[in-house]
C-alpha cells in the first residue's frame, strides 16, 4: 500500500511476495524456563534493547464468544437468508463450521460478550477459560518479562493489553484510538522518546486494529483520519461514552502539536491477522506478518492458502491447512454491533475503511486465498498444530498456535532475526531452533 494510504483496503494481491517472504517451521526447543531457554530469551532481550526497543506490548482479544469468523454479518446482511449460498458446492457445510454455536468454540459461562474490559479481573477470567490458546496469558507475559530482561541495563516494559474484541469496523476503530491514547500516556509516564521504539505483538484481529493505527500515525494530514475521528466523536457524544470522547479529543490536540507519540517508533508483528485493512508504511517502523500456514497447493504458490470447496470443510476441523480464521475472517464478514447507534457509526466507519460488502464479495475475497498483506515482511510458519484431533479447543482452527507457551522462544527468535538482526552481530544461538 502507498505512503499516505488513507485507510484504503489492502488490494489482496496474489503476486509472489518475493524477498519479503520467509518460511520456517516450529521445531523442538529447550523446555520453557530451562537454563537454555532462558539464555536464548536473554540474548533476544539484549538484541531488542540494542535496537532501541523499550516496550513490548502483547496485544490480543478473545476467541470465545466473539463470532471470530464474522458470520453474523454474512447471515444477517450478506444475503444467506435469501439463498445466495445455493449452488456453491460445500458452502453450507463451511458456513456451519464458522457459525457460533456450531463451530465448537465454547461460549463463556454466563454468556459474556464483548466489549471486554482491559482489567486484571477480565484478563484472569479469560486465562481460566482459554488458557494460552490465542491468548497472551499472565504467566506468558511474566515469563517473557523475566527472561528478556535477564541481561539488559534498563528493563524492557512487557505489557499485556486486551482489546474489546468487538469484531466490526467501529469496534476496531475505537480500539485503535484507545491504543494510541494509552501508548502516548505510557511514553510520557516512562519518558520514552525520540529514537526509541515500542514493539507490539498483535494476535488475530488485534492486528487489524494496528493496521488502522498505522494510518492514524501517517505524518501527513490525510482526509480519512479527520473523517474517522469526526465519526468517533459523534458516536461518543450520542452513545454517551466520555472515555472515547476524551481519547479522541486528546488525539486531535496531539495532531495539532506535531507527530503522534513524539518521535517514538512503533514496530508491529501480527500473528494470524486476516488480510483486510491496508497498512500505511509511513505510520509504523518495522512490520512483520506471521501466519500459521501449511503448503497444500499443487501449483507451487506457497504464499497462498488453499481455498477449494467442498474439500476445505474436511480439512478445517483438524486445522489441516493452518490458520482458517486468518483465511476466512476477511472483508464482508464481521460481528454485528449491539445497538442502533453503533450500527450507524459502524456503517460510517465501513465507508472509510472497506469497499466490500455482501456475501458474494466475502466469498470472492476468501477465494483469493491471500495469506499476506502487500506491506511488511511475511513469515509463513508451520506450527505443527495439526495432530488429527477434531477437538476444536486443541487448535481453534489453527488460530491458537501463536500464543502457546512453547512457541514463545521460537516467535521471539524469528522476530529478532527478521526485524532486528545487525550485520555485525553474531548469529543467534536459537536453543535448538532451525529457522528458514
Amino acid at each position: 500500500m502507498p505512503v499516505e494510504n488513507n485507510f484504503q483496503h489492502d488490494d489482496l494481491s496474489r503476486k509472489n511476495p518475493g524477498e519479503r517472504l520467509f518460511v520456517s517451521e516450529l521445531s523442538p526447543t529447550a523446555k520453557v524456563e530451562s537454563p537454555a531457554w532462558c539464555d536464548a530469551m536473554a540474548e533476544c532481550g539484549e538484541r531488542l534493547f540494542d535496537a532501541g526497543v523499550r516496550v513490548v506490548v502483547f496485544f490480543h482479544g478473545a476467541i470465545h464468544g466473539t463470532d471470530v469468523f464474522g458470520v453474523q454479518r454474512l447471515d444477517e446482511a450478506g444475503g444467506l437468508k435469501r439463498g445466495y449460498s445455493r449452488g456453491v458446492s460445500g458452502l453450507d457445510a463451511l458456513l456451519s463450521l464458522m457459525r457460533e454455536g456450531d463451530n465448537g468454540i465454547p461460549t463463556f459461562p454466563g454468556g459474556e460478550k464483548p466489549p471486554f474490559t482491559n482489567d486484571e479481573e477480565t484478563r484472569t477470567w479469560l486465562d481460566e477459560q482459554a488458557g494460552d490458546a490465542g491468548n497472551f496469558t499472565n504467566p506468558y507475559v511474566a515469563s517473557a518479562r523475566q527472561a528478556l530482561n535477564a541481561r539488559v541495563v534498563r528493563p524492557l516494559l512487557c505489557i499485556r493489553s486486551l482489546w474489546s474484541s468487538e469484531h466490526h469496523h467501529l469496534g476496531r476503530a475505537i480500539a485503535a484510538v484507545g491504543l494510541l491514547d494509552s501508548l502516548a500516556a505510557l511514553c510520557e509516564r516512562h519518558r520514552i522518546g525520540q529514537g526509541e521504539r515500542i514493539l507490539i505483538e498483535a494476535h488475530g484481529q488485534a492486528g487489524l486494529v494496528l493496521a488502522l493505527v498505522s494510518n492514524l500515525l501517517c505524518p501527513s494530514s490525510i482526509t480519512g483520519r479527520s473523517a474517522l475521528l469526526r465519526t468517533l466523536a459523534s458516536y461518543a457524544a450520542h452513545a454517551r461514552q466520555p472515555t472515547l470522547a476524551d481519547a479522541v479529543a486528546r488525539l486531535e490536540r496531539a495532531l495539532e502539536r506535531g507527530p503522534l507519540l513524539d518521535g517514538v517508533t512503533l514496530d508491529v508483528v501480527t500473528l494470524g491477522t486476516p488480510v483486510r485493512y491496508g497498512w500505511d508504511p509511513s505510520g509504523v517502523g518495522k512490520l512483520l506478518h506471521i501466519v500459521n500456514h501449511r503448503h497444500l497447493r499443487t501449483d507451487g504458490k506457497v504464499w497462498l492458502a488453499k481455498m477449494e470447496l467442498p474439500q476445505i470443510t474436511m480439512e478445517m476441523p483438524i486445522a489441516w491447512g493452518g490458520d482458517y480464521v486468518q483465511q476466512l475472517a476477511v472483508a464482508g464478514s464481521d460481528a454485528l454491533p449491539a445497538t442502533e447507534e453503533a450500527n450507524a457509526a459502524n456503517k460510517a466507519v465501513w465507508e472509510i475503511v472497506e469497499p466490500y460488502d455482501g456475501f458474494e464479495r466475502w466469498l470472492e475475497c476468501a477465494r483469493r486465498a491471500v495469506r499476506f498483506p502487500t506491506e511488511g515482511r511475511c513469515l509463513s510458519v508451520d506450527y505443527n498444530d495439526c495432530t488429527g484431533s477434531r477437538n476444536v479447543r486443541d487448535h481453534y482452527y489453527g488460530h491458537a498456535a501463536y500464543t502457546r507457551m512453547d512457541a514463545m522462544l521460537f516467535n521471539t527468535l524469528e522476530i529478532v532475526r527478521l526485524l532486528y538482526a545487525s550485520d555485525g552481530a553474531p548469529p543467534m544461538r536459537g536453543a535448538g531452533i532451525a529457522g528458514g
